[in-house]
Formats: structure tokens, sequence, C-alpha cells
């Protein structure tokens, strides 16, 4: 198995139990009083459970099961490959932290944190797509 993808699935798994805890925290007011904040949580547990662990963990096994590209670069560019990694985890970083802030100090101007995120997510995206699209081919 390619480190790419070992790292895109222990990421994953990281981001898993991260969006479980987040879940737990947002379904603790129906049980014990909460401060109103939690509710901020809500996009976070949503983007950490989608982006963190379900993207990621397909993505990672994309890039190791797909049909291999050629030879020399079986799974396409690792670089970019890195480099959608690094994307896809900083975006969701900045968004996490973001949609927090932001709810909580909605005068603040925080709202550039989110415009990065989804331009460092897009960046990923596109990324991958670039790097997976010719191994979809035919037999």
């Amino acid at each position: 198995m390619p480190t790419l993808t070992r790292v895109f699935i222990k990421t994953g798994l990281v981001y898993f139990l991260m969006a479980m805890v987040v879940g737990v925290a947002l379904a603790a007011p129906t049980v014990i009083h909460l401060p109103q904040g939690f509710a901020a949580l809500r996009p976070v547990y949503f983007h950490l459970f989608m982006v963190g662990w379900v993207l990621q963990l397909i993505i990672g096994i994309a890039y190791w099961m797909f049909p291999k590209l050629s030879k020399q670069e079986p799974r396409g560019s690792t670089a970019l490959g890195w480099l959608v990694y690094g994307c896809l985890n900083v975006g969701l970083m900045f968004r996490a932290v973001g949609e927090v802030l932001l709810a909580l100090q909605p005068g603040v101007e925080i709202g550039w944190t989110l415009a990065v995120a989804a331009v460092l997510q897009l960046i990923g995206g596109w990324g991958f797509i670039v790097n997976t699209w010719l191994r979809v081919k035919e037999r």
C-alpha cells in the first residue's frame, strides 16, 4: 500500500473519531445543559465527517486501487497527491476554526477563513481529479 494511501486513510480515521466526538457534543444538550455555542459545531461536524473521513478514505483508496497510469508513474504524480492531501487538510482546519469563531463572534472579520478554506479544498478537489482522470480508462 502506498504511503500516501496510508496517510489519507489514517488521517481519515482520526477525523472520523473527531466527528464522532463532535456528534456526541451536539447531542449532549438533549441530556445536559450546555452553552449555546455548541450549536456552532454543526457545520464542523458535517465537514469533519464528509471531507475528513469520507472524502479522504475515498481518495486514499482510489489512489491505491485505480488502474495504473504508466510504469514510470503508476499512480500519477505523487507530488500532486501530497498537494491534494495538504490542501484538503489545511482547508478543513481553516473551516473548522472559522465556523466556530464566526458563530461565537459574528461581528469579527473572520469570514476570510471560510473563503481560504473553500479555495484550498477546491484546489485539493481539482488536484485529485487531474491526478486521477487519466487512470479511469477502459481495459
